[in-house]
Order: structure tokens, then sequence, then C-alpha cells
């Protein structure tokens, strides 16, 4: 499969924002507007659980991340339908590429902030009337984090049976991209996530379960979202291999109107209920002398509703800079 954007043909140019007084300023408006968004949950977040391990005290953690992500069927109203289009001897349905900065500092052994901003841009030419390409860009919509490491079971030996465990208080702040674009990358809305991570070794050596869960209060759009994710690691010296099972689930919010024969009258509610189920699998491999960390992840979505069958595939490196290790 072949991703195709052809940015030279799009009608329709990306679209920004003003420049901003100030971050608060920003968020205090955001919060205040009526919803008004139509799209889906694009929230930069790393898979596997990675972010239950926090760095080492005084330590930079650079990450580059890129994903890129295909559809050509999607579900509305519990209704599965084919939005590819064929032009130019290719198929084209909706299409996403991206790519952001994963920042990570830690303050103390346990404590951490993160950051990540990118941008992205989202393609279609299903539900233009003359089925040319159709897009939107931007910033991504931005997430800040504070982690607290509440236990390692690497280092700590009192309880056994205890897993990593780490809390995240996140914030989820606006992208620049245009909210009312079908199938815009991201909701628009300012959130806020507590989040609990977690990473437990059993079994045979360098075998073990890892889980992720967060509620999203989605301020802006009033559609709360719920993501959980679980499954399986198996480190081998600097490998690591992944595998798991990812559940997205909004708690309320309306569904698509969606006429196969009038595919241009494509309708979303103010709130969408997006509901996704999905597989994950990666791959990274860990460097023994600078700790430098290569990925590969990818995710592909198998039911749901009011969401399109993306299948998402990404790279990622992630380079440590100094740090003060604990004694």
């Amino acid at each position: 499969m072949k991703l195709s954007f052809e940015l030279e043909q799009r009608r329709r140019p990306a679209l920004g924002v003003a420049a901003r007084p100030s971050l608060l300023a920003g968020l205090l408006l955001a919060t205040a507007l009526a919803p008004t968004m139509l799209a889906s949950e694009n929230v930069p977040h790393r898979p596997f659980a990675m972010w239950a391990d926090v760095p080492e005290e005084k330590q930079f953690v650079v990450g580059l991340v890129y994903e890129e992500s295909e559809s050509y069927h999607m579900w509305a109203a519990k209704k599965y339908y084919n939005v590819s289009v064929k032009a130019n001897g290719e198929n084209y349905g909706i299409d996403i590429i991206q790519g952001y900065l994963a920042l990570q500092y830690g303050l103390t052994p346990r404590w951490a902030l993160d950051l990540n901003v990118g941008f992205t841009d989202a393609a279609w030419r299903k539900f233009d009337p003359d089925e040319n390409s159709q897009s939107t860009g931007g910033l991504m919509d931005m997430a800040l984090g504070v982690r607290y490491q509440i236990y390692n079971e690497l280092r700590e030996t009192n309880y056994p049976w205890m897993p990593t465990l780490t809390f995240r208080a996140g914030l989820v702040y606006p992208g620049t991209y245009d909210q009312h674009f079908a199938f815009a990358p991201g909701l628009r809305s300012v959130a806020i996530e507590p989040e609990l991570l977690l990473r437990k070794r059993f079994g045979w050596p360098g075998f073990g379960f890892y889980n992720d869960t967060l509620y999203r209060w989605n301020r802006t759009t009033g559609n709360n979202q719920l993501i959980f994710a679980a499954g399986f690691f198996q480190q081998i010296k600097g490998w690591e291999l992944d595998a798991g099972y990812q559940l997205l689930e909004t708690f309320s919010g309306g569904n698509i109107i969606y006429n196969p024969d009038d595919p241009s009258g494509i309708v979303y509610p103010v709130m969408i209920r997006e509901i996704r189920n999905s597989v994950q699998a990666g791959f990274s491999y860990t460097t023994r002398k600078h700790h430098i960390r290569w990925g590969f992840h990818c995710n592909t979505v198998f039911s749901g509703n009011n969401t399109d069958r993306k299948f998402w595939v990404g790279g990622s490196v992630d380079i440590p800079i100094g740090g003060k290790r604990e004694n």
C-alpha cells in the first residue's frame, strides 16, 4: 500500500492560527468556546507503556517520532463503508502523515516531565464533490505531562510482586489544523488526562506485561474518552518486542451521517462518539554504549464506530543526554 498525498494538487491549503498573546490566555479562551469539533482522536502518545520508565535525574531524552496512516473503509452509525477512490491508477483513502518531537526530562529519580509537539497533515478525495484531493495540516494537538514513578521493580525489591508503576498527569492543548475538515487529525480540544502506566516482568527472563490506562476530560468538546492498552513484551539483550490490544471509548456524542450515494454530504455531529478497537505491535533496539533507542511500531483498527479503519506505521529514535544515576 502506498500513501499518496499530492500536495501540489490540493485545493485547500493547511490552515494556521493567529499568534496568541500567551499560552494561559489561549487555554482559557479554548476552554470557553462552544464545542464545534468534527474530528478524531490523535494526541501524540508513546506506545507500549513506555512512559512507565522515567529518565535519570537531570537527564534529557530527545525523541523524534514519524508516523503515517491510511484507511479505505470507515464505520458510521455501526455501518461499514468503502471510502476509497481510484485515480491516476492508484487507490486513495483517508491518509495522514505526521511527525513530532518527544522530549523528556528527569527532575529526580522519580519525577519527570514530558512535552510532545509536532506537525500533522490529513488528506482524502472521497468527500469532495469532484473527488479532488483535499487536505488540512498544522500543528498537532500538543501533549504535556508530569510523571511520578511510584515503584520501580528493577531498583526496589521489597515487594517482588509489584510492577514498575507510574502516574502521569497530562494536559492537551489544541493544534492549528482545520477542525471542520472531515476526519481531521485530532479533536482540537483542551483536555486533562490522568494516566496510570505499568510494566511487570514475570515468567522467563525478559518477558513481561504492560498496561496503559488514561481518562481524557475533553474540556472544549465535552466528549470524554477512555484509552486502554495492554499487551506483552519480550526483551533479549538490547532488543524488545511488543504486541497488544488498544481500546478507545468515547462516552458521549452522536453518529456520523453518511449516504454512500452522496459522499460529499457527510455530516458529523457536534460531538462525535468515536470507538476504536485495534491491535498494536512493534520492536526496538537500544544501543549498549550510548543507550540510544531505535523503534518501529504499527497499529491497525479492526472494529469500531464513527471512525475509519486506519493502519498506522511509524518509527522513532530516543537519544538520552546527560543524567545523574542514583547511587
